[in-house]
C-alpha cells in the first residue's frame, strides 16, 4: 500500500479525466490534494488559468503561504487542439509552450522551495506517448509535448537528491478530451466515432482504452518513497501501443 500520509500535492487540471483520477489515486494514498484548474471551485481548489502566468504566481503563492507548502505537483493540461502542422499559426504555438512549458517552469520554480525544505519532492508530468512516436494529426501538440519531456529530462539533471521529475505518457484513456478527438477525427473523415475507435484498437494489444484510474496509480506510485530512484524517465501507460523501446 502505497502510504503518503504527511504531503501535500498539487494536481494541475484535476477536475476531469486524467488528472482527477490521479488526484483521487493521491487522496486514497493519504495526501492532502489541492486541485488548480480553470473549472475548480469549492475547498481545496486554485481557480486559475495556466496560461496567466502571472495569475498563477499570486495563486499558488498565496496558497503556500496560506497552508504550507507542496511535496508533489502534477503538471497536466489539456492538450491543443488537433490539426496538420501545416496548417499551425505562431499563436497556436506560443499558446500551447505558454500553457504546458512556461507553466510548469513557474510552478515548479516556485514549489521547488518547500520541496528542498522537506528533503522530499516528486514532479510528475502528464505528458503523451507523442514524445516517442509524434500522432498524426496532433502536430501542435507533438511539438510542445516534445519539448516538455525534453525540459522535465534537464530539469532531472539539475533538481537535488530526493527530489525526482518523471513523465507519465498516456495512451488512448478514456477521457472526455479522448472523445472530443474521435468526434473531430469522425467529421474530418467522414466515419463514423465507432470506426475511428476500432482503428486506435487494433494498435493497441491490450484491446481496449485505459481507464483513468490507471493512469492515476501510476501517477500515485512515482509520487511515493517506493519511486525514490526513478528519475528522468517517461513511461508509456498505453496498452503496449508505443512501438519504441
Amino acid at each position: 500500500m502505497i502510504n503518503l500520509d504527511g504531503k501535500r500535492a498539487l494536481v494541475c487540471g484535476g477536475t476531469s479525466g486524467i488528472g482527477k483520477a490521479a488526484a483521487i489515486s493521491l487522496s486514497e494514498c493519504g495526501a492532502e490534494v489541492v486541485i488548480l484548474s480553470r473549472s475548480a471551485s469549492g475547498e481545496n481548489t486554485l481557480n486559475c488559468d495556466l496560461e496567466d502566468l502571472d495569475s498563477l504566481t499570486i495563486s499558488v503563492t498565496k496558497e503556500i503561504e496560506k497552508n504550507g507548502n507542496f511535496e508533489i505537483l502534477i503538471n497536466n493540461s489539456g492538450g491543443p487542439p488537433s490539426g496538420p502542422l501545416i496548417d499551425a499559426t505562431p499563436h497556436d504555438f506560443e499558446k500551447a509552450f505558454r500553457r504546458h512549458v512556461l507553466a510548469s517552469q513557474t510552478l515548479v520554480q516556485l514549489i521547488l522551495p518547500g520541496m528542498k525544505t522537506a528533503n522530499y519532492g516528486r514532479i510528475i508530468n502528464i505528458i503523451s506517448t507523442s514524445v516517442k512516436e509524434p500522432i498524426p494529426g496532433l502536430g501542435v501538440s507533438n511539438t510542445i509535448r516534445g519539448a516538455m519531456a525534453s525540459w522535465s529530462k534537464t530539469m532531472s539533471k539539475e533538481l537535488p537528491p530526493s527530489i525526482t521529475i518523471n513523465n507519465v505518457l498516456p495512451g488512448f484513456t478514456n477521457t472526455e478530451r479522448l472523445t472530443e478527438l474521435k468526434k473531430t477525427l469522425s467529421e474530418q473523415k467522414g466515419i463514423s466515432q465507432e470506426e475511428v475507435e476500432n482503428a486506435w484498437l487494433s494498435t493497441v494489444p491490450e484491446g481496449r482504452l485505459a481507464d483513468p484510474s490507471e493512469l492515476g496509480k501510476v501517477v500515485a506510485f512515482l509520487s511515493s518513497p517506493a519511486a525514490s530512484f526513478v528519475r528522468g524517465t517517461s513511461i508509456p501507460v498505453d496498452g503496449g501501443r508505443t512501438g519504441s523501446i
